[in-house]
């Protein structure tokens, strides 16, 4: 059951992935891979202004205290001028006391010192990691939206060339059903030439249709009787006056005719 239930679980993560893949732009998650690398940018900036601000505050409590210092010790000098030894004495342990938070602020400020340090140099490192990315995301968007434009113009290439093909094939089929209506229309001419289909668009006669049946068969015998008479040659075409004579006559006793008078 266990099996079962994983390999369900798995063909659905698979369908939900390509589903996802579909649905995706690539120039869209690239724009928002990019706000998401400015904004880390602008938290870093801020952090950076935080310890800024930190460090500045530490040297301002430091120079306040550098003047009470600097004021005790005048404080001081002045009591052992009038001779107030334990005044001067008071005075100097309080200095003390202002040099010792001093040194303490002086290792916070290093300390903040180097951590700004660290940010900015981080943050620079980052912001030329997202000018980089910026100029590779604008480079595969414009090349997405190339192939993206080319792969639609080979869609539509490849639909016109089936509407082409489907086009082509309607006009092959169109072709040969008139190339069969002529044929037929030819034979059905020829059939009704020949006597052995009837012309209904023409009266029906017995009488002329027998007319011309001879006068086909007497041309036709004519016809056969010129071919008869080319084939036998000059011969057969010779006159009965040029033919071979015939043998002569033994001769006779000749007689004058009559006159006329007798």
């Amino acid at each position: 059951m266990a099996g079962t239930w994983g390999r369900v679980k798995s063909i659905f993560q698979a369908k939900t992935n390509t589903a996802l893949d579909k649905l995706e732009d690539p120039r869209q998650t690239l724009d928002l891979s990019y706000e998401k690398q400015l904004e880390q940018l602008t938290q870093i900036r801020r952090s950076v202004a935080d310890v800024a601000t930190a460090k500045k505050r530490i040297e301002l409590q430091a120079a306040e205290l550098q003047k009470q210092a600097d004021k005790l010790q005048g404080q001081a000098k002045a009591a052992m001028e009038q001779g107030n030894e334990d005044l001067a004495r008071e005075a100097l342990t309080r200095r003390g006391a202002l040099a010792s938070q001093l040194a303490d602020l002086e290792t916070q400020h290093q300390s903040v010192a180097d951590q700004e340090q660290k940010l900015v140099s981080t943050m620079q490192t980052l912001q030329a990691r997202i000018e980089q990315f910026r100029t590779q995301k604008e480079t595969l968007k414009a090349t997405y939206t190339a192939a993206e434009a080319q792969t639609k113009v080979g869609e539509a290439v490849a639909g016109i060339s089936d509407s082409m093909g489907d086009a082509g094939a309607a006009m092959q089929r169109a072709q040969d059903k008139i190339a069969s209506m002529q044929a037929r229309a030819g034979a059905i001419d020829d059939l009704i030439a020949t006597g052995a289909l009837t012309d209904l668009t023409t009266p029906v006669d017995d009488i002329q249709a027998q007319l011309d049946k001879v006068g086909i068969s007497s041309e036709v015998d004519q016809q056969l009787a010129a071919l008869k008479a080319e084939i036998s040659g000059p011969a057969a075409s010779t006159p009965a006056a040029l033919a071979e004579p015939e043998a002569p006559v033994a001769d006779a006793e000749v007689v004058d005719p009559p006159h006329a008078g007798a």
